[in-house]
């Protein structure tokens, strides 16, 4: 008959091929996931512009029907700010702030993201539907980290160490 190993028998090395996994910090994935999102977000009104009839309309002074002038501008900068900042509010806020204020900013801009395909004709749909697919997953993926961000638990306070280095004992412990 056979005995099992021991528990404490050496176990194998591991193999050289396993790649290590270490865990990244919610701030790092926000920071990367907004960073993601701001890419996509200019690349899509980069490549919009190569929209027949797109950059006559800028230079007669609309976008989207409407009138180019410095609310528009003001607005759009604004759009454009808030997503910036995200990238550096989520690895420099507090944690308990930093999680509201992306679960917050990420759910107002979901609509914000789908209102770009608004007005747009049908022959642009897989352009505005795959680019505002792909904002709409980082803002998701934005939300669930920020939601399922990992809480401390309470750990009892350490004992106090007298003098000769042993814990000290309360009166009920002696």
């Amino acid at each position: 008959m056979r005995t099992p190993p021991s528990s404490t028998a050496q176990k194998s090395p591991p193999s050289r091929s396993t790649l290590e996994d270490l865990r990244m910090p919610v701030q790092a994935k926000l920071a990367a996931a907004w960073t993601s999102f701001m890419f996509l977000y200019i690349y899509v009104d980069y490549l919009a512009l190569y929209k027949p009839g797109f950059v006559d309309d800028i230079l007669a002074g609309i976008v989207h029907e409407f009138d180019t002038g410095p609310t528009f501008v003001a607005i759009a900068l604004t759009l454009m700010a808030i997503p910036i900042l995200m990238i550096l509010l989520s690895v420099t806020l507090p944690a308990r702030v930093n999680r509201t204020v992306n679960l917050v900013v990420a759910t107002l801009y979901i609509p914000v993201s789908m209102f770009n395909a608004a007005g747009e004709p049908w022959t642009y749909s897989y352009f505005y539907g795959l680019s505002i697919g792909l904002e709409v997953l980082l803002l998701a993926f934005i939300l669930r980290s920020a939601w399922t961000w990992p809480r401390r638990t309470a750990s009892p306070a350490p004992l106090a160490a007298g003098l000769d280095g042993d814990p000290l004992r309360g009166p009920q412990q002696a």
